[in-house]
């Protein structure tokens, strides 16, 4: 490959460079910090067109790319030191964890070409997944309601419903049951 070759001209920011601006200086100084507190964020994030639903939790050194092209659903959280590297859409449903030190990226290269092109391609979470900490997930993929992505895993492709994945590449290593409440 030759890197003085390569260009993102073609690439769409999806925002103005002053907002894209903006959002870094105040990311960088409040979401990212370490300064407790998740209503602000989220606040934060819906400023910058970000849609967050109600009852979600931000730890302190979530970092986002892009706050445009972000979607969560109600409920979930998003653990310490998450980082969504989101050049593309990333959607996260209602009730989703992202534990700590997660890294959710939809940006690669395309390693076959002289010009290193920037290949981009969103990641959906669906319903009650769970990512687990310092697991990747990369771009194009789709993990399927309920899923489990065990600590330290590397998910590519489609994960299937209800079903527990761990290791580097993750595989399918059992199915998750989830149990009713009950009370005390």
């Amino acid at each position: 490959m030759k890197l003085d070759t390569f260009s993102s001209a073609g690439f769409d920011r999806g925002s103005s460079r002053t907002a894209e601006a903006a959002w870094l200086v105040l990311s960088g100084l409040l979401v990212a910090s370490w300064l407790p507190g998740s209503g602000w964020r989220v606040r934060l994030l819906r400023a910058f067109g970000a849609q967050v639903g109600t009852g979600v939790v931000l730890k302190p050194g979530v970092r986002i790319k892009f706050p445009w092209r972000l979607r969560i659903g109600d409920h979930s959280w998003v653990g310490e030191d998450v980082w969504i590297d989101n050049l593309g859409e990333v959607t996260v449903a209602d009730h989703v964890c992202i534990s700590q030190g997660a890294y959710l990226c939809t940006g690669n290269h395309n390693w076959s070409r002289e010009t290193f092109d920037l290949v981009v391609q969103s990641i959906t979470v669906e319903t009650g997944a769970w990512i687990g900490a310092k697991s990747i997930v990369g771009p194009g993929t789709r993990i399927q309601e309920g899923v489990v992505l065990t600590a330290g895993s590397v998910a590519n492709g489609t994960l299937d419903c209800y079903t527990i994945y761990r290791g580097n590449k993750a595989v399918a290593v059992g199915q998750r049951r989830i149990a009713p409440a009950t009370s005390d």
